[in-house]
């Protein structure tokens, strides 16, 4: 620990402030919460009712806030959208960065898979998970200038998935190649969103509908073959 400097002694006690990132005021923390409650409740309104369909009264309204407090936080109605599409790719990003550093390191190819499909149905159906298909199928509404970021996130995102599947072509369980089945493996998942329904929460007889570990585990059989 450094002591204070012969200049922090000749200040007043008042005028001598600690070093490093000062902290926020409960006003910005406030600002940062009533940010997220916005992104969320755009993403929602966005998926449910589409982008065009939804304003930002709707929005504000279902806030909580006036109805010109999104201008605040963003320039327009499609600056918010971007950064729905910004926000729930970081997040699926994160979540997915999580869920591989959750395997040991001796995990094969195929459970590598396994793990990169659950989290992504995670992302795409469990809770909070409007966000990335608003960017799914709201993905034209962007400007130009706003696609670059998004995009680089989502290559990010993808980006973990190329060596598992060329250590499983390799193997011989990924049949094809592996860029092609790359974009119809995530073709494939991204279309649940259009169908599925979660099991209810007291499933009698008639009424199952699989889990997000059944739609895994077909999702594998479909796509791989069986270890030699």
């Amino acid at each position: 620990m450094t002591s204070a400097s012969p200049v922090d002694d000749m200040l007043p006690a008042a005028a001598v402030r600690p070093r490093g990132r000062p902290r926020k005021t409960a006003e910005e923390r406030d600002d940062g919460n009533r940010r997220l409650a916005l992104l969320a409740t755009a993403a929602r309104l966005f998926r449910q009712q589409g982008f065009d369909a939804t304003s930002t009264r709707d929005i504000a309204s279902a806030t909580g806030m006036r109805s010109g407090s999104p201008f605040y936080h963003f320039e327009n109605k499609q600056a918010l959208l971007a950064a729905v599409m910004r926000e729930g790719m970081r997040s699926a990003l994160a979540r997915q960065t999580a869920a591989i550093t959750l395997l040991p390191a001796q995990a094969t190819p195929r459970e590598r898979l396994s793990a990169l499909v659950r989290n992504h149905f995670e992302v795409l159906l469990g809770p909070d998970s409007d966000f990335i298909p608003v960017m799914l199928y709201e993905w034209r509404r962007l400007a130009p200038e706003q696609v670059g970021e998004v995009t680089a996130l989502k290559d990010a995102y993808e980006a973990a998935w190329v060596p598992v599947l060329s250590a499983l072509h390799a193997s011989g369980q990924l049949a094809g190649d592996p860029v092609l089945a790359r974009l119809m493996i995530f073709g494939a998942l991204n279309w649940a969103v259009q169908w599925y329904q979660p099991p209810p929460a007291r499933a009698g007889r008639g009424r199952h509908r699989a889990t997000l570990d059944d739609l895994t585990t077909t999702a594998l059989r479909l796509f791989l073959k069986d270890p030699e």
